[in-house]
């Protein structure tokens, strides 16, 4: 009587990893996002590595998520997962702000983002 299973939201031949509340624009984390688009993740994570971008860390945690989901979860074989999508998408903007000149108001928005990963693997052609 129990209900039926949740279909799985990624191909068979996927795995997935988000993480939510990164403090940064979505606007910056896309260029790290593009960086490391439709690359071996072994590359992928050799180029977050040495990265001078601040949310590389981060971007770096969250594919190494995603392969040990693809790993362990789905028993894909490491060395042939590719970053098969990589987006961003917008999260809460904390508003702030500070007293300016002749009793104005700046207003200060501290954005968040969240980002999305998945990981396929692909078998090589030799």
């Amino acid at each position: 009587m129990s209900k039926e299973k949740n279909p799985r939201r990624v191909a068979d031949n996927e795995a997935m990893a988000k993480t939510r509340m990164l403090r940064t624009s979505p606007q910056k984390l896309n260029l790290v996002a593009t960086m490391i688009r439709g690359k071996k993740v072994g590359k992928a994570l050799s180029d977050l590595t040495f990265s001078k971008r601040r949310i590389s860390a981060d971007v770096k945690k969250c594919l190494q998520s995603a392969i040990a989901n693809a790993e362990n979860n789905h028993n894909l074989d490491v060395d042939e997962l590719i970053v098969a999508e990589a987006y961003v998408g917008k999260n809460l903007v904390l508003k702030r702000g500070r007293p300016r000149a002749r009793g104005r108001f700046g207003a200060l928005r501290k954005p968040f983002s969240e980002l999305t990963i998945k990981v396929r693997q692909v078998e090589e052609q030799a």
